[in-house]
């Protein structure tokens, strides 16, 4: 079943029916001010961050999942009918009512249609502002006059700290205040206390937003939300709507919300355009200056579009052309700006993400979000780059979270020695090549940067302590420590137990460590980390080669995980492709587990992460178990480890199977099915329930997570082959049998480059030939010399 298309012109995916299988969702705004908006215009808004600054209210794991939100209510005044400008709340049968919703680079423009009226509301936040905006355009399409009423909706929070608000009533009931001042309604929280603007996280201080109507003469409002909704009532029919009049009554203390009242007249074929401003700051001030400079529809669509340029901009880095549809409109808008979103909310803001346990930068995954977005916001990625290097501690491991607001290099506090996890740092090898690739500054490795704790070291000092961190925290076998967990914490190796996952990720980083010492001519670094490498390889055939695939790891009792002994847990996808991806397999081994990974692990909706499922094993060793069969760590599929497996595949020269193994996953792809997969389309996900589970091919936990960016990677850099080196760009494709060829556009250290790859003789990787702005070059590198400020690029493989 399909819910709406890709418009790849625009740049937005149209939803043509509002009954979604789930709240299908898309982000406003910028780290400053953000919000999030579905199909049906519900959701939230919140200042800095959704945990400690969110001021309209969420109600997390409802159904619907995302009410309340951001709504417009009209009334008829002749026949008392109401509606909302969005199918939810009200929820009108839609055999009568008509919606469309269009989501875009950070705005949203829901339409609707309903006995003759015709609404267009548009969401966004004007760039580097603390608004935001909802544009609604009211047309009479009608025989006869109409005459309307008009209601601004919002439920606000009586803390701005989520936690405080949704659960300590016995406080947070008595401290809102609300007021209207020339007619811009006026919410606040701890009114009597000073504001605190250089203490964020102090969640008991005066606190006020603002919500203006403007397009005609406010003639009432409700700021309290039983007055509005009436006992027993819900938004769908609220008494103040059903009235068509408001109270006038200003609310303290209880709930609160943002009710703003104006009646319009509307001749047939009239249009009418209103706008709702709603922002951080007091009505008497911010919000009396946002409505005389914003409140004009030529503002309004002047800073549309601007938000418009800055996005496309930002995602336009990489655009290309291929025999495939549905994997281009991923690539051209939804793949990256999923990327650009994860980004700036790590896994702090969504409707499943609350902020609440979690408000902060994770430290290993907010440093593989990186890789996803170096080639369009390259000096933002770095500034990036440089706090989470800042935020690895001196004994070379990690702080877990990184709070941006508050992080002092210097002067925070190590983990416990039983709190570290054993992958964090070794992220880092990945990200600090990449940008040094994009960026050609070599030089970065010597910047010096702080610890999180004390002493500062070189980038490339950074890294050898993070090499050192788990040589030093090594078993019996040789290979790194479990620590408190590697990348699945479901996994219980024990502090002293082995991973060998994290080894391969050891054999990563030392091998990346080696070829960047090569290239700085650091002849004793790379002379300290040669013979590491060898023992390292050497303990990897002895101990993690289980005959037909790798091992996951040992527990220091001897337990293993992922042998062909075990009875549950036999295959764990991660060493199989992470073995072909640093290195560590021989040619036959890389064979042996790829095969037996596709056998033992592929489904149709994408690789699982281990089978069989946990059901028996003491959970205290394996705590998959905590969950169902077929769901999450316990035998799902896993969808940040899925570009892994096409990576692993595309080295290994298998473009068909990396390409199939890219689709079966791949969102768009999933368009046709909508009501198997159920979450958005357009972007990544975090799992989908396997084989075992009652609810397989779902998909849970939409847009943050690691799947956005190695999806990206595995697309553009292993399929593509558009792979950035400090010389230029490589291209070294891996295409299915099948492509006649594709063509991109990349930006590349302030040049463009259009590269048209032919594939004649119907190959799968191989590149032939190569030629730059007509020149033959040997190989298969765009070296930058050659690059000229706009350049075509010719590739024939074969």
């Amino acid at each position: 079943m399909q819910y709406g298309f890709f418009d790849d012109e625009t740049k937005e995916y149209v939803i043509t029916s509002p009954n979604t299988p789930r709240s299908w969702s898309n982000y406003l705004g910028s780290t400053e001010y953000g919000a999030i908006i579905t199909n049906n215009a519900g959701g939230y808004s919140f200042y800095k961050s959704a945990g400690q600054g969110r001021f309209t209210r969420i109600r997390f794991n409802s159904v619907p999942m995302d009410q309340p939100g951001r709504y417009i209510y009209l009334r008829d005044k002749e026949t008392a009918d109401y509606w909302s400008a969005s199918w939810q709340p009200v929820g009108k049968p839609l055999s009568n009512y008509k919606s469309s919703c269009r989501h875009g680079s950070a705005y949203t423009i829901i339409e609707s249609e309903y006995t003759g009226i015709k609404t267009e509301t548009r969401y966004f936040v004007p760039l580097g502002q603390s608004f935001e905006v909802w544009h609604l355009k009211v047309t009479n399409d009608s025989p006869r006059v109409r005459e309307l009423s008009l209601f601004s909706f919002v439920e606000y929070a009586n803390n701005w700290n989520a936690m405080d608000d949704l659960l300590n009533l016995q406080y947070t009931q008595y401290t809102g205040k609300m007021d209207v001042v020339d007619g811009i309604i006026s919410h606040g929280t701890n009114v009597h206390i000073p504001m605190m603007p250089d203490n964020f996280n102090e969640k008991d201080q005066g606190r006020f937003s603002f919500l203006a109507f403007v397009g005609g003469e406010v003639i009432g409002y409700e700021t309290d939300l039983e007055r509005f909704l009436g006992s027993y009532r819900t938004y769908a029919n609220p008494e103040t709507i059903e009235r068509g009049t408001c109270s006038n009554f200003k609310a303290a203390g209880d709930n609160m919300c943002g009710v703003l009242q104006i009646d319009t007249m509307l001749q047939p074929g009239e249009s009418k355009d209103f706008f709702i401003l709603m922002g951080v700051g007091k009505a008497e001030t911010e919000g009396k200056a946002i409505v005389a400079k914003y409140g004009n529809i030529s503002a309004i669509q002047g800073e549309f579009d601007k938000l418009a340029d800055y996005w496309h901009n930002r995602i336009d880095g990489l655009t290309v052309k291929t025999p495939d549809p549905e994997f281009d409109s991923m690539l051209n808008m939804w793949s990256p700006y999923n990327c650009l979103i994860t980004f700036a909310w790590s896994r702090a803001a969504s409707l499943v993400y609350t902020a609440s346990d979690r408000d902060g930068l994770g430290y290993r995954d907010s440093v593989q979000d990186l890789l996803g977005v170096m080639h369009s916001i390259t000096d933002e990625a770095g500034k990036r780059l440089e706090l989470m290097i800042s935020g690895q501690v001196s004994t070379g491991g990690a702080m877990p979270v990184v709070n941006k607001v508050t992080h002092t290099p210097g002067k925070e506090t190590a983990p416990k020695e039983a709190q570290y996890r054993s992958d964090d740092c070794l992220w880092l090898f990945n990200a600090i090549p990449a940008y040094v690739n994009e960026t050609g500054n070599l030089d970065f490795y010597h910047k010096i940067l702080p610890y999180a704790d004390k002493g500062e070291d070189s980038v490339l000092g950074h890294m050898h302590r993070a090499i050192q961190f788990n040589l030093d925290r090594s078993g019996k076998h040789g290979l790194p420590c479990g620590l408190h967990a590697d990348w699945n914490d479901c996994l219980r190796f024990g502090h002293d137990g082995e991973t060998t996952f994290v080894a391969m990720q050891l054999r990563f980083a030392l091998k990346t460590y080696i070829e960047v010492c090569q290239l700085l001519g650091n002849l004793s670094e790379e002379a300290w980390a040669q013979p590491i490498l060898v023992q390292l390889d050497e303990n990897i055939q002895k101990y993690a080669w289980d005959g037909e695939w790798f091992l996951r790891g040992y527990r220091s009792d001897g337990f293993k995980f992922g042998s062909n002994e075990s009875q549950e847990g036999r295959i764990f996808m991660n060493p199989q492709v992470w073995a072909v991806i640093s290195g560590a397999a021989s040619d036959k081994q890389k064979t042996l587990a790829l095969q037996k990974m596709g056998e033992r692990l592929a489904t149709e909706y994408g690789i699982m992460l281990c089978d069989p499922p946990y059901t028996d094993t003491d959970y205290n060793i394996v705590r998959a178990a905590l969950f169902n069969t077929g769901m999450k760590e316990n035998g799902g599929i896993f969808m940040h480890t899925q570009g892994w497996a096409v990576i692993a595949e595309a080295m290994c020269g298998n473009g068909n199977r990396a390409y199939d193994y890219f689709r079966r996953y791949m969102p768009s792809a999933c368009n046709t099915k909508a009501e198997i997969r159920q979450i958005e389309p357009y972007v990544y996900c975090q799992s989908t329930h396997s084989k075992s589970s009652p609810r397989y091919g779902n998909s849970r936990v939409p847009w943050l997570s690691g799947s956005a960016t190695w999806s990206f990677v595995a697309a553009a850099q292993y399929i593509l082959g558009l792979q950035p080196v400090v010389d230029g760009l490589r291209i070294d494709p891996c295409i299915p049998s099948s492509w006649e060829g594709f063509e991109a556009t990349r930006r590349f250290r302030s040049k463009e480059l259009t590269i048209k790859v032919l594939n004649p003789n119907g190959v799968q990787k191989g590149v032939r030939s190569l030629k730059v702005n007509g020149k033959v070059v040997e190989g298969n590198v765009v070296f930058i010399h050659l690059m000229e400020a706009k350049n075509q690029i010719e590739v024939i493989l074969g």
